[in-house]
């Protein structure tokens, strides 16, 4: 089974160079071939293939974090990991709320969003970093509800996270 590029394994591969340097990476990879794809397909269809393959690959992730989780994949395990997206100070973050069944924090400066504006790429920067948000906490485990009303990559004074644990049978 080949592991996602973001699953714990490549993640602990990575630690050298941290999330934050493998998107930069990665967008200096997908940035001609989203251009190509523009050219051909046009802006929306483009970003819509693009936000498709990184939201699928998000999800895998999510669910390649999940099933090392020997504790379960919850909330606060979910939380534990939330180092590997701040390293090398990539996130300035204010935390609101934490406990068993929530999570809420403020992005109050955000080195991803930075990092794609210099590059020229402010217009696939939520494609290839905030989509990812969503859809990776769905694959690491579907009764965490996700909310976020602003980024600031789309030029907010600052992101919301809201992370809810919702009530199964399990959990109740």
């Amino acid at each position: 089974m080949t592991n996602s590029p973001n699953s714990p394994e490549a993640a602990s591969d990575m630690v050298e160079i941290g999330f934050l340097q493998r998107r930069q990476i990665e967008a200096n990879i997908i940035s001609p071939i989203y251009r190509a794809m523009c050219q051909e397909l046009g802006a929306q269809r483009a970003g819509e293939i693009i936000g498709d393959a990184i939201a699928q690959d998000a999800r895998k992730s999510g669910a390649e974090f999940a099933a090392k989780e020997r504790a379960g994949a919850d909330l606060t395990t979910f939380v534990e990991i939330q180092s590997l997206w701040r390293r090398g100070g990539a996130l300035e973050t204010e935390t609101l709320e934490q406990t068993e069944n929530a999570f809420r924090f403020n992005v109050t400066r955000c080195k991803y969003s930075e990092m794609y504006r210099e590059l020229g790429l402010a217009e696939i920067g939520k494609l290839l970093s905030c989509v990812r948000d969503a859809e990776f906490i769905a694959g690491y485990n579907p009764n965490i509800e996700f909310r976020r009303t602003q980024t600031l990559m789309e030029g907010a004074s600052h992101c919301d996270f809201e992370y809810r644990l919702t009530p199964t049978e399990e959990n109740s």
